[in-house]
């Protein structure tokens, strides 16, 4: 913002201070600057900005998990992002229990981890659901069994995909769940004092609710913290058009596969003569050798041919092509 007045802001003040609206002694009084405490320790690298900014990538995300989790967990998951935070890493850590559900993630490109920490007892409600069971934690918290360990990390590894879209109006990440640990000690992925940005979501799978918090250091953020603001996300935003939605469909469409079938010919036969089928046997067709096979698209009559060969494989060629009208 520009600190030089405009000729009419300056008349407004000359004519605020003749009459008397405005003391001078007043302004004095404001205009001194005011000292405020510091925190060495914690220094302020994420502003409410960056945090803001967070939050809404994240709730892209939250929408994300409530629609692709129930494929796996086949209940009803409700996602809502709680808050955002900017605390040390020793603040974080030492407010884990064990054990624990932590996930270290490579953010790459970025340099440096973020990591994931899922409420225990969501770890236990997912084990349950994918073993068949109705989703209900444990009464009693204990550590996690290897197999435990591995179904969770299923469903962590799905978690961790969905990472990248939410990120992709900020920069290409590329992550990738590295471990899980259950034991606060060895996540240690910076220094204690290092600032972080913690995401809480509240996730809700059936009738079980947890927290999932997100750890992203600072370090890691850095490279791209100056587009971590709402102006620059919302002007990368990719305001798709009805047509460019109709392109990527017919894209997909293009890529679709689809069975092709050559019928040469069709024949009927009682049920004695079949069972009694040998090599060398000859069962007559209703068309002739020169005459043009059906070709079937799926379930469609579209195309007609001819039989050959190509490269020692048996083959046909187009002949027409059978319009809609057609059929």
């Amino acid at each position: 913002m520009s600190d030089v007045l405009s000729q009419s802001e300056i008349d407004n003040l000359l004519a605020a201070l003749s009459s008397g609206e405005v003391d001078v002694e007043e302004m004095k009084k404001s205009s001194e600057n005011t000292v405020k405490d510091y925190d060495f320790s914690r220094p302020s690298k994420f502003s409410k900005e960056h945090l803001r900014t967070l939050e809404i990538i994240f709730e892209h995300y939250g929408r994300l998990l409530s629609t692709n989790l129930p494929v796996y967990l086949r209940k009803n998951i409700q996602v809502e992002v709680m808050n955002s935070e900017a605390v040390t890493y020793m603040e974080f850590s030492n407010a884990l229990s064990n054990p624990v559900l932590l996930g270290v993630i490579n953010f790459d490109p970025l340099k440096g981890n973020i990591i994931m920490e899922m409420a225990t007892k969501l770890g236990y409600t997912i084990v349950d659901r994918m073993l068949g069971g109705e989703g209900e934690p444990l009464e009693r918290i204990r550590d996690f069994s290897e197999i435990e360990l591995l179904i969770v990390e299923r469903i962590m590894v799905s978690c961790v995909e969905l990472l990248r879209e939410p990120w992709q109006n900020v920069v290409d990440v590329y992550p990738r769940l590295e471990r899980i640990e259950t034991n606060p000690q060895f996540a240690q992925i910076i220094s204690p004092s290092e600032m972080i940005a913690i995401v809480t979501l509240n996730i809700k799978i059936g009738d079980v609710e947890g927290l999932m918090n997100v750890c992203l250091p600072y370090l890691t953020l850095e490279p791209v913290m100056d587009k971590l603001n709402t102006k620059f996300w919302y002007s990368n935003m990719q305001d798709k058009t009805e047509d460019s939605y109709s392109d990527d469909i017919e894209y997909l469409i293009r890529k679709a596969s689809v069975p092709v079938t050559a019928v040469l010919g069709n024949s009927t036969i009682n049920v004695s003569d079949f069972a009694t089928l040998q090599i060398g046997d000859v069962i007559r067709l209703n068309r002739k050798v020169d005459d043009e096979l059906d070709v079937f698209v799926g379930d469609i009559r579209k195309f007609t041919a001819l039989p050959g060969s190509s490269d020692k494989n048996y083959a046909v060629r187009l002949t027409t092509v059978i319009r809609e009208e057609q059929t």
